[in-house]
């Protein structure tokens, strides 16, 4: 019963866990008309919450594999009504910024969640899981919403006071509810780090999630005070906007979890990030209302959908080291929120124009595409090359002329040869004399006019040992239909001639145990 609350209850947590991190981009129409603050002020108040909230993602994805969500919750709901409630007695910048800081806890908790359910959970069904926790993104959205009709009906100050009732309340239900008997686990925080930071899919992820999440965040706590500088739109209008690009991307997100555990997740991504290059070029066309809602309608949908993506690609390739790669790569979704909204309003003030901010979102997004692509392919050729590692064969590659190219371990272990003693040789190496000229006449025939050929054949081994082989030989074409490789594969008969050997003599030892000796009765 305690399991199967663990992914609602650590859901409705997230969900008041990013109310409180978008506290301030959420009410920043409000508290621009009490605290004057310039424009700059304004985008460095609204970025510096994500600044803690990414860089503690690592250390609680960590934390939570030592201690379990349960405790990481509790304490982290506990921390957070000191800057709740500094919040709603600022009345400078500084203020504003030392309250913000600390709300990036908020931002942080995404990674006990995606550290903790995947464990409840089987493999084919982690990114199904991942994204209806990502539902709890809608915290973001209920904050952008409801905090301006709070605010409207009792004031900003009074209405970031009443967050604290959530927080108190979902700490006591953590602790109450949460699974004391989570799966633990005790590693070091530098031996999990070094298992996972030289594996190149980590940092690659990390990318991909800068971008669908960072693009996310960026508009969330962009999107309010944007609207009602550059569109003049009333503040509860644009709330209700920003609510809307906000719950858009969190419902596709459990889409894109399901989406990646019922296809490759890599073809997901190739989808999201295309998308997300055209809604940059759409944005940067022309701020007009109609255009900026298509172009953020489609970021909506792209980052939702990668979102989840990416979430099914963590637990899958860092099953065990799940705490330490979470949080790394939703670290770098958060810094992802973070920059865009200090660059925009870096470049308008340059230029006047938001443009070529749209513009970098789309270039950084076919970059992306890009690389999903590499990976992909790259996949799909180690998962060959595992193929051909494990398999008991021996295999051999050679091109056109002869030349090895490469062989596996199981060529190692029947001929003798490394590696490195055959690569760049000709297979007549392992000639064993026994062949004559006609039999091997005939072989390049036979696999020049078919393309295979398979058969017995006497070979050496590298300490000069005879053996007795099953070859079978392929040749690979190319799309004109030329042959680019011959891949060989064979198996040692000897060893099969050495068991049959053994049997039969154990076999005739049997019977000579029941023939009677000579004078014996039978």
């Amino acid at each position: 019963m305690v399991k199967r609350m663990q992914l609602p209850l650590q859901t409705l947590s997230l969900v008041v866990s990013f109310m409180a991190w978008v506290l301030i981009s959420s009410l920043i129409a409000y508290i621009g008309s009490d605290i004057p603050l310039t424009s700059g002020e304004k985008a460095w108040t609204t970025a510096i919450p994500v600044i803690l909230g990414s860089l503690l993602r690592i250390p609680a994805g960590f934390l939570t594999n030592r201690y379990g969500s349960r405790w990481m919750y509790t304490i982290s709901f506990f921390i957070l009504l000191l800057p709740v409630f500094y919040l709603s007695r600022a009345d400078s910048f500084l203020d504003l910024a030392i309250s913000g800081f600390f709300l990036g806890i908020g931002g942080a908790t995404f990674s006990i969640g995606v550290t903790s359910l995947p464990k409840y959970y089987p493999k084919e069904k982690q990114g199904t899981v991942n994204g209806i926790y990502g539902i709890g993104n809608l915290g973001t959205a209920i904050s952008t919403f409801g905090a301006p009709l709070l605010a409207d009906a009792v004031g900003w100050k009074m209405a970031v006071t009443w967050f604290l009732v959530l927080l108190v309340l979902f700490a006591a239900l953590n602790l109450l509810f949460g699974d004391r008997k989570e799966e633990r686990t005790r590693s070091s925080w530098i031996s999990q780090f070094k298992q996972v930071y030289r594996n190149e899919k980590l940092w690659f992820f990390s990318i991909f999630y800068f971008i669908t999440f960072g693009s996310f965040v960026a508009f969330t706590i962009y999107l309010p005070g944007f609207l009602v500088s550059y569109f003049e739109l009333d503040k509860v209008d644009a709330g209700l906007r920003t609510a809307g690009f906000i719950a858009l991307a969190t419902l596709l997100r459990p889409a894109g979890g399901v989406l990646s555990d019922k296809t490759n997740p890599f073809k997901v991504l190739m989808f999201v990030f295309a998308g997300l290059t055209v809604s940059g070029v759409l944005l940067s066309f022309g701020l007009t209302m109609p255009l900026f809602t298509a172009g953020c309608f489609v970021v909506a949908i792209c980052a939702g959908i990668g979102n989840g993506a990416v979430f099914k690609l963590v637990p899958l390739y860092f099953s065990k080291q799940g705490g330490i790669a979470s949080g790394v790569v939703s670290a770098a979704g958060g810094l992802g929120g973070f920059f865009p909204p200090l660059l925009l309003t870096l470049l308008f003030n340059w230029t006047g124009h938001y443009a070529i901010g749209f513009m970098a979102l789309s270039e950084a997004s076919l970059a992306s595409f890009i690389l999903v692509l590499w990976v992909f392919f790259n996949n799909k050729l180690e998962f060959a090359a595992d193929i051909i590692r494990s398999t008991a064969d021996a295999i051999m590659v050679t091109d056109t002329k002869g030349v090895i190219q490469s062989v596996n371990a199981a060529f190692t272990r029947v001929t003798g040869y490394s590696k490195e003693d055959v690569i760049g040789k000709n297979p007549s190496l392992l000639s064993s004399g026994y062949h004559d000229k006609a039999f091997y006449d005939s072989f390049w025939s036979t696999l020049q006019a078919t393309g295979k050929w398979q058969g017995e054949i006497v070979n050496r081994r590298a300490n000069g040992d005879i053996y007795r082989e099953w070859l079978s030989v392929t040749a690979l074409k190319d799309d004109q239909d030329s042959v680019k490789q011959y891949v060989a594969i064979f198996s040692d008969l000897s060893q099969a001639d050495s068991v049959l050997r053994s049997d039969t003599e154990d076999a005739n030892a049997s019977i000579g145990n029941r023939i009677p000796k000579p004078g014996e009765r039978k």
